[in-house]
C-alpha cells in the first residue's frame, strides 16, 4: 500500500492511500488524485504501486515531472521521495515507512525549493544545523543542506525548515502541541531562525546554529 500527501506552499492539504493498481494524477477530476491547478495537466502522471515497489511514468510532455528536484519521464519511487507537479508537491511513502516515521522522534524528507528561493544564491547563505537539546537524541546535530526540511512526526507535531535566498524559516504543518521560537507560538506564520534561537516541537527542544 502507497500513501500519497499533497502539499502546497509547504502546507499538507490532502492524503490518500493505495492499494496495488494504477493510479493518476492530474487536473481532471476523474484523476485519482485531482490538483485544480492550470500549472498541472489534465493527465500528468501515472503511478503503478506493487507489493514489491512502486513506479511513476510522466503523461504529457509539456508538463514536467520533477522527482527530488529531477526532470524525469519515469522512474522507482522510493520513500519519501517529493513528487513536484506544478506548484504542488507529493510526498510518496510505504505504509510500512508511515508506521516508522510515527514511532521516531525525528525525520526528514526532501521538498521542493521555496518559491522565493534563488539556487544562485545559495553560496551566499551560511550553513546550518539543529542540535537536539533533550530526549532520547540528545546531543544529536541535524544539517539543513536542503532546500525544504521536515522535522518531527504525527502526533507530536511536524514542521518546515524553508532555506530561502534571505535566511531559514520555519514554519508549521501539523500541530499536535506546542511548536514555538523561543517560546513565542509560531502559528501560522513564516519566523526567520536566528543564530542560537531555540525551535520547541510538542517537549522536543532544538537549538539552531548558523556556521
Amino acid at each position: 500500500m502507497a500513501k500519497l500527501t499533497v502539499f502546497f506552499k509547504y502546507k499538507a492539504i490532502d492524503s490518500y492511500l493505495f492499494e496495488n493498481g494504477v493510479f493518476h494524477i492530474g487536473r481532471d477530476e476523474t484523476n485519482n488524485v485531482a490538483i485544480d491547478s492550470l500549472a498541472v495537466a489534465p493527465a500528468h502522471a501515472a503511478i503503478v504501486v506493487r507489493d514489491d515497489g512502486s513506479t511513476i511514468k510522466q503523461l504529457n510532455d509539456n508538463f514536467p515531472l520533477i522527482i527530488n528536484g529531477q526532470k524525469i519521464k519515469e522512474c522507482v519511487l522510493n520513500d519519501n521521495d517529493t513528487i513536484t507537479i506544478g506548484k504542488h508537491d507529493i510526498v510518496y511513502n510505504t505504509t510500512e515507512s508511515v508506521a516508522k516515521t510515527q514511532s521516531s522522534e525525528i525525520g526528514n524528507v526532501y521538498g521542493r525549493e521555496s518559491f522565493e528561493f534563488d539556487p544562485s544564491q545559495e553560496a551566499h547563505l551560511p550553513s546550518a544545523n539543529l542540535q537536539v537539546m533533550n530526549g532520547q537524541n540528545i546531543g544529536k546535530v541535524l544539517f539543513l543542506r536542503k532546500a525544504m526540511t521536515r522535522l518531527g512526526s504525527s502526533g507530536v507535531g511536524i514542521i518546515v525548515i524553508a532555506k530561502r535566498k534571505d535566511g531559514y524559516f520555519v514554519s508549521v504543518l501539523e500541530s499536535k502541541g506546542t511548536v514555538a521560537v523561543n517560546n513565542i507560538p509560531v502559528g501560522n506564520n513564516y519566523v526567520k531562525l536566528n543564530h542560537n534561537d531555540m525551535l520547541t516541537i510538542n517537549n522536543l527542544s532544538l537549538q539552531f546554529f548558523l556556521s
